[in-house]
């Protein structure tokens, strides 16, 4: 229970961040581009990301064999190659979210429209099951899930 909760928190926490990156991103896209402010937050956040790495290998003392080591069923795997692209998608989120914040629909707008992007192509990604993730068939119900999400934003951007 206490898992669940802290693993929620820390999902508020990552939201809350996001919007704060978006909002950051978006006033340095105004003073330059939205291309350079999309190079300086990724390259920052790279540089950033070695620290942590760092940190958290010293901290818990992570040997390089376990911390490249996967086990399942005490067999040894490796990762699937589409598994090192993540930051494809990162660099335009970040870039398209410089510019959907400076126009019309604003922070709010933008994180509102992001949050209905992901959450649609989730529900997708769960039914056929991409990515390796467990399938989880649609049902109506999750339809009925996603709508008052979708009025919501409609509301925030529209009125």
């Amino acid at each position: 229970m206490l898992r669940q909760v802290s693993d929620r928190l820390l999902a508020i926490v990552a939201g809350s961040l996001l919007a704060l990156m978006i909002s950051i991103n978006s006033g340095l896209a105004i003073l330059n581009s939205p291309l350079q402010a999309s190079w300086a937050a990724h390259g920052i956040g790279a540089l950033v990301a070695i620290f942590l790495v760092v940190v958290y290998s010293r901290c818990f003392r992570l040997s390089q064999s376990k911390a490249n080591r996967h086990k399942k069923d005490n067999k040894l795997i490796s990762l699937p190659s589409w598994a090192y692209f993540g930051g494809i998608p990162g660099a335009f989120t970040v870039l398209l979210a410089a510019i959907t914040v400076n126009s019309e629909i604003g922070l709010s707008g933008t994180l509102a429209c992001a949050l209905v992007g992901q959450i649609v192509f989730g529900m997708i990604s769960d039914h056929f099951g991409w990515f390796e993730s467990e399938i989880k068939a649609f049902v109506l119900q999750d339809l009925l899930k996603v709508l008052p999400i979708i009025a919501g934003s409609f509301l925030l951007i529209f009125i």
